[in-house]
Parts: C-alpha cells; sequence; structure tokens
C-alpha cells in the first residue's frame, strides 16, 4: 500500500466548516445544462473555467453532443457541437482533461475516440481511437475518463471493456495497457481515473464487479496503480469498497490525500471521501440526482448533476459543494506555470556620471 503510505504522511485535518459562512457538503447550483442535457464531466480547466459536455440519453436521440464553458460562477459563455458522431447510435462526450496548449481533450462514446478541441478556433482533430476488443460479454469500448502521465501518455479508463488504455504521447491508436478481470463490470465498469500528486500512481474508480472477476458483483471499488520506470503498470491494489448498488464513478483527488468520489447510482445520489488508508471518512447528504463527476475549484466540489434515470432537464445542473479543502494540481506535460518576472535593478546613468552610492554612517 505504498500510495496509502505515502498519502497518510500529507494528511491533514479537515476543517469543521468549509468556509466562513458554508458548512461541509452545502451544496449550490452554478447553472442547469442546456439541451441535449445528461451533464457527465464537468472539468476544471487551469484557467479557472468549467467545461461542461453531454452525455448520453437512455431515451436516445438524434441530437449532437455539446460542450460548454462556463465561469466559475456558472456564467455560460460558449458552446461547441460536436462533429463527425455517429448519431445513430448511443452517443456523448465527456471532458476528459486539457493539454499544454489549452484545447480540451473530449472523450467520445460514438465512434469511440478522443478529440481535440481548441477553445480559441472550435477546431476539432481526432487525436486517438479505441478498439472493440474480442471479450466474454462483447460490450463496445466506452471511454470514460482520462488523465495524463508524466511521460505525456494519456491513461483512459473503459467503462465496459475491463482495460486502462494507453494512448501513447502525441495520439495514435490507444493500447492496452492494463487488463485485469477485477476490473471486469460487465456494462458497469471501470470510471474514474486520476494521478496522484507522486506522479507515478494512477487512482481509479471501479462501478462494479459484475464480470464476475473481483468479489461482490454489486460493489464498487477504488483501486491504485503505480506507472512503472519502464512505463508497464504494476501491481493493481483495492483501496476501498463501496456499499451495493453504489456505482462509484468520477473521483478527485485532495490536498490533503483523501478522495473524493460521486457515488452515481439511484440508491446512493452522494459524495463520499475516502481517507488515504482506505477508511471512509464522511458522506454527503443524499440530494443529489446521479453525480456523475467531482472535480476540485478553491475549497469547492464541482460536480455534475445527471439525472440519468430520472430524466429531469431542471436537475441537470453544475454544483458548487463546499468541503473545506482544496485539490492537488492536475500535471499537464509540457505546461509550464510562467514564474513572475524578476525585476532587475537597473542603474542608468545621468549626464555621464555614476549613480549616487548610499552614504556609509
Amino acid at each position: 500500500m505504498r500510495l496509502a503510505f505515502i498519502l497518510a504522511l500529507l494528511a491533514l485535518a479537515v476543517p469543521a466548516v468549509a468556509h466562513a459562512d458554508r458548512p461541509r457538503w452545502d451544496a449550490r447550483p452554478l447553472a442547469t445544462v442546456p439541451p441535449p442535457g445528461y451533464p457527465a464531466r464537468a472539468y476544471v480547466a487551469p484557467n479557472g473555467r468549467i467545461y461542461e459536455g453531454t452525455y448520453d440519453n437512455p431515451s436516445g436521440d438524434t441530437v449532437p453532443s455539446r460542450v460548454f464553458e462556463y465561469l466559475a460562477d456558472g456564467t455560460l459563455l460558449r458552446s461547441w457541437t460536436i462533429q463527425g458522431q455517429d448519431l445513430s447510435q448511443a452517443h456523448g462526450v465527456q471532458v476528459a482533461t486539457s493539454d499544454a496548449k489549452g484545447r480540451l481533450v473530449l472523450l467520445d462514446k460514438a465512434p469511440a475516440r478522443v478529440i481535440l478541441l481548441d477553445p480559441r478556433t472550435g477546431a476539432q482533430t481526432t487525436y486517438a481511437t479505441f478498439a472493440d476488443l474480442p471479450a466474454l460479454h462483447d460490450q463496445t469500448p466506452m471511454a470514460d475518463y482520462g488523465a495524463w502521465g508524466p511521460d505525456g501518455s494519456l491513461y483512459v479508463t473503459d467503462y465496459q471493456q475491463a482495460v486502462i488504455w494507453r494512448v501513447p504521447p502525441g495520439g495514435g491508436a490507444a493500447q492496452v495497457w492494463l487488463a485485469d478481470k477485477r476490473l471486469d463490470g460487465d456494462m458497469f465498469g471501470t470510471a474514474g481515473i486520476a494521478l496522484a500528486a507522486d506522479h507515478r500512481t494512477l487512482v481509479i474508480s471501479q462501478a462494479s464487479s459484475a464480470g464476475l472477476g473481483g468479489g461482490n458483483p454489486a460493489t464498487g471499488r477504488i483501486y491504485t496503480v503505480p506507472i512503472g520506470s519502464d512505463g508497464r503498470p504494476g501491481a493493481l491494489t483495492q483501496l476501498w469498497e463501496s456499499g451495493p448498488a453504489e456505482a462509484p464513478d468520477g473521483l478527485a483527488l485532495a490536498n490533503s490525500g483523501r478522495i473524493y468520489v460521486a457515488l452515481v447510482s439511484p440508491l446512493a445520489n452522494q459524495i463520499v471521501c475516502v481517507g488515504a488508508d482506505g477508511k471512509e471518512i464522511d458522506r454527503s447528504p443524499a440530494t443529489f440526482d446521479a453525480p456523475s463527476s467531482v472535480g476540485f475549484l478553491a475549497n469547492s466540489l464541482i460536480v455534475a448533476d445527471q439525472s440519468y434515470v430520472n430524466g429531469d432537464p431542471s436537475h441537470m445542473q453544475i454544483l458548487d459543494v463546499a468541503v473545506g479543502e482544496p485539490g492537488i494540481q492536475e500535471l499537464i506535460p509540457g505546461r509550464q506555470a510562467k514564474a513572475p518576472a524578476k525585476k532587475k535593478a537597473r542603474h542608468k546613468k545621468k549626464h555621464g556620471h555614476r549613480p549616487k552610492q548610499r552614504r556609509r554612517r
């Protein structure tokens, strides 16, 4: 449990209140997501803006997916319509992350691909593709969440195919990086993924073990897996197990080492906080409607409420949920924070004379 040990050393106490005027787990709506709705991953970019894609409508539709851009206060700025989708199939996009050039990294469902969306120009280009793997249950690929590795590889979970993909630096066909029977959730498999603060360990969430490879088929889990010095996966280790039919989905890592996970199932409708030691710390009240993702913005979680089962457009929202602690900084390879320019002392000569020297006492 190398990760648990490292994170435990960094663990800090969570304040009793999230803000001076907001108790922990206080949830406030920021925005209602316009049609086609069904928001999945609310991505908080380094520029502080929130990018939200629209995902699969369980009733079906022929409307292309969209990506919306919001300010931190929920003000809608712009939107883009996704090009090239197969609208005869279930379709949707998630904003997984962004790259060093500020382009959004989108995971498309139909076809199964990674799209780079440039917010400055609106240009959309295919960055990677995912294969339909032969499997016992013969599920199609469903890229769900993604996280950068330190070498510029993009690691992507597959909700239906029991693998974690690795997209090589620069893009191209995704390669199977980790295949494990414990990742087999049949139709409810591997979901959230994040790179830990050590930049060597991936933390992933598993919605269920319905493929009968990981114990109780009804419960979900959090696993950790190190990225070896040779780029290969290390041992897949279970850190935490959910209750039955809670369906852990997107997750986010706090500076304290705690892990926040969205429980998207109608039987849960909560956010759970798990310690670095794998012990559950606390949960939000069950006041959501299928929360599918969490992401840090200052001391709050930005949560996408999907209303997947109920299909209530008024519940398809982006929420600000106070938790009283910040998240770790996301690793985006090639993106370097600009250090403030150092002021250089300039000695200007006036009339050919040297600058006056300070008088010694």
